[in-house]
């Protein structure tokens, strides 16, 4: 316990616990009305699952990233199953199929297997390095990251789908592969997209044209991206003030404690309080950096390189997605947005990297 404790790094858990202050102060906010009441408090949930999300990440912290690997296929069998019993059984919300009920609280599988994913793919590569080269390993991988992916979108869940290609991408880079296998693998995925249009469903198609152009259904699908640019324009450089956002105290901003919960920060706090949470994400993806350029330990490198491209790939979709520089594809911003499945998945995994740094030899 000593030695774990001695080998915490401080910035990245100051960071952190930056980020989840920050965290609860906005969805208090988003959960605030004029009047004083709060019909729902997302944060005092917000702190149960955290309580939760520091007790499920201290036992990987604890039991280390290596057994981790060791079992990885079978977690990812598991969740793939879970991700079948969604699409049989799952919670449908606003027309999609992403949750199982199971009594006191829903699980999001799909946020789990972004773990095992990572765990699975770090094996396979680093169990066939010296075949790196070899276009059946590459093939492999990506059925790997196919199988998943497939399921999420049949939710249908295309955001969270699109957060397993660049983790592949990278870590086939990291590794050695030929970067004229990532090429082509990049070209005809490339190719392909437009063959996509006709598998998307109408809300989908709609989200992609509002990008576009917002004004096009500026009560409908342009709604949220509109109010989002306001609230986020109007903040000024200091915003205006805890508990003082317009357009998230009097509703105008739907999604306000998922996956808006940028916009409500833009509003309150301004460009110096949406520039304290970059500079934290920034810290926080510096010093989990440095742990996978000093291991000399191949999987826990690969493994800390997939982590670091899944939190920083959907920090800067969402914060994109709420300035309206990106299609709205529901990506939560780690660490900040509500929901426990998403926040216990992030801090998984941040456990999984500092296990990395206390369990490895550093130069």
């Amino acid at each position: 316990m000593n030695k774990i404790l001695k080998e915490i790094d401080p910035i990245l858990i100051t960071a952190i616990l930056a980020l989840l202050i920050i965290a609860l102060l906005s969805l208090y906010s988003a959960s605030h009305k004029p009047d004083g009441t709060i019909p729902r408090n997302y944060c005092l949930q917000q702190v149960i699952w955290i309580a939760l999300a520091l007790l499920i990440s201290g036992c990987f912290l604890w039991l280390g990233y290596e057994r981790f690997i060791d079992y990885s296929y079978w977690l990812l069998a598991i969740n793939i199953i879970l991700l079948a019993l969604v699409l049989a059984v799952g919670d449908a919300r606003l027309g999609a199929k992403r949750w199982l009920s199971l009594g006191l609280f829903n699980l999001q599988p799909s946020e789990l297997c972004k773990v095992s994913f990572i765990l699975v793919l770090v094996r396979y590569i680093s169990t066939n390095q010296h075949r790196i080269g070899d276009i059946r390993i590459v093939a492999t991988s990506l059925l790997i990251c196919l199988i998943p992916m497939l399921l999420i979108i049949k939710q249908p869940d295309l955001g969270t789908a699109i957060v397993f290609l660049p983790i592949f991408f990278v870590i086939l880079f990291t590794a050695g592969a030929k970067i004229w296998h990532i090429i082509c693998i990049f070209s005809v995925g490339l190719a392909t997209c437009p063959l996509l249009w006709f598998i998307l469903k109408a809300y989908q198609k709609k989200r992609l044209l509002v990008f576009l152009n917002p004004n096009m259904d500026p009560l409908g699908a342009g709604y949220t991206v509109i109010q989002s640019k306001i609230a986020i324009g109007s903040g000024g450089f200091f915003g205006k003030g805890w508990l003082s956002g317009t357009q998230n105290q009097l509703n105008f901003l739907p999604e306000r404690h998922t996956d808006f919960i940028f916009s409500v920060i833009g509003e309150e706090w301004g460009l110096a309080g949406a520039f304290l949470v970059l500079m934290l994400f920034i810290i926080l993806i510096n010093r989990l950096l440095r742990i996978a350029d000093t291991t000399n330990d191949e999987k826990g490198k690969l493994l800390v390189t997939g982590i670091v491209t899944l939190l920083w790939f959907q920090v800067i979709v969402n914060i994109a997605m709420t300035l309206g520089l990106m299609p709205v594809v529901g990506l939560p911003l780690p660490l900040i947005s509500y929901g426990g499945s998403s926040l216990a998945t992030t801090m998984v995994l941040i456990a999984l990297a500092l296990s990395v740094k206390m369990r490895r030899k550093i130069f």
